[in-house]
C-alpha cells in the first residue's frame, strides 16, 4: 500500500461522522483488438468525493503525501468545484480533511 493510499483510508474512516465519502478508481488499458481506452472520471478529478452529512453539500478531496504536489489539472478541478459551491481542497491527513469538511458549518 502506498503512503497516499494509506492517507486516503485514514481520511475515509475519520470523516465518517461528517461526510459520506467514496474513493474513485480510474484506469486504462488495451482491448483485445488493440485499442487503447481510459475508464473512470476526467483528468484532475479528486481522489475522494461524496457529500457532507449536515447539508448534502458535495465534497471533493485531493489526497497528497506531505511532499506530494498536485497537478495543474487537479488544481483546476478543485478551483472549479469551489466556484460551483462544492467543498474542495487538498488534504495531507485525516485532520486536514475534517477541517475542510467542517470549515463552513454553522454551529
Amino acid at each position: 500500500m502506498t503512503e497516499e493510499h494509506r492517507i486516503q483510508n485514514e481520511i475515509r474512516l475519520a470523516v465518517q461522522p461528517y461526510a459520506v465519502i467514496f474513493r474513485i478508481n480510474v484506469g486504462s488499458g488495451i482491448t483485445y483488438d488493440g485499442r487503447h481506452f481510459d475508464s473512470g472520471v476526467p483528468k484532475g478529478f479528486s481522489d475522494l468525493f461524496g457529500w457532507r452529512r449536515s447539508d448534502g453539500k458535495a465534497v471533493m478531496i485531493e489526497v497528497k503525501t506531505p511532499k506530494g504536489r498536485p497537478s495543474k489539472e487537479q488544481l483546476n478541478f478543485i478551483e472549479r468545484a469551489k466556484q460551483d459551491g462544492c467543498i474542495a481542497g487538498i488534504c495531507r491527513s485525516a485532520d486536514d480533511a475534517i477541517k475542510l469538511i467542517r470549515e463552513d458549518v454553522k454551529t
